[in-house]
C-alpha cells in the first residue's frame, strides 16, 4: 500500500500542475481511480497507455514529480547536510551522519532494500550499502558516496513517506492512560 500511496501523492502533486492529469486521493488502493490517473498520465506524456506502472512509466512519473518539486521548492530538503561539495565516502566517520542512517532505519520499515543498521556516525559497509539502493532508486550514480544530491533524494523520500504519512494519520485524541 505505500509504494501506492506514493505513486498517489506524486500523481496528485503533478495533477496541479497539469491540467490533463486527474486529482486523487491517497489513499493507498490501487483502484480505478489511480489507474485513470495512471492512463492520463501516460497519454499526456506519450508513454504507452497500458495503465501498468512499469519502470518506464514509474521513472516518468518520478522524473516529472522531481522537476515540480525542484521549480515549486515546495519540498525542501533539510539543510543539516554540510555544505555542497561535502562528500562522505565509505569508512568514514562523521557524527552528522547518524541522521541520515536513522532516516534510512525509518524507512525501512515501509520500503524493501534497507539494510538494518544501527545508526553510529561510521559510513561503513552497511550504511554505504544502503546510500547505493537509494542512488539507483533516484537515478544517482551508484558510488556509496553520500553527497549533497543523494542527500536531498533521502530529505524527499523521507517526505514522501515519513513526514506526510504523519501529517495524513489521524489525530491523537487519546490518554495516556
Amino acid at each position: 500500500a505505500r509504494p501506492v500511496a506514493g505513486l498517489q501523492y506524486m500523481l496528485g502533486q503533478l495533477a496541479q500542475s497539469y491540467p490533463e492529469l486527474l486529482h486523487i486521493m491517497v489513499d493507498g488502493v490501487f483502484g480505478e481511480r489511480t489507474l485513470e490517473a495512471v492512463m492520463r498520465f501516460q497519454k499526456e506524456f506519450q508513454i504507452p497507455v497500458t495503465g501498468v506502472v512499469d519502470r518506464d512509466t514509474w521513472n516518468a512519473i518520478r522524473d516529472r514529480w522531481l522537476m515540480l518539486e525542484d521549480q515549486t521548492g515546495e519540498t525542501r530538503p533539510t539543510q543539516i547536510f554540510p555544505s555542497e561539495g561535502t562528500k562522505v565516502q565509505q569508512g568514514q566517520t562523521r557524527e552528522y551522519m547518524v541522521l541520515p542512517q536513522t532516516m534510512f532505519q525509518v524507512l525501512a520499515r515501509q520500503l524493501e532494500g534497507i539494510e538494518f543498521h544501527r545508526p553510529d556516525g561510521i559510513h561503513g559497509r552497511a550504511s554505504a550499502g544502503n546510500v547505493r539502493w537509494l542512488q539507483k532508486a533516484a537515478g544517482l550514480p551508484q558510488t556509496g558516496t553520500l553527497d549533497r544530491a543523494t542527500w536531498d533524494a533521502l530529505s524527499r523520500l523521507y517526505e514522501v513517506f515519513v513526514v506526510r504519512e504523519l501529517e495524513q494519520a489521524p489525530e491523537f485524541t487519546g490518554g495516556w492512560g
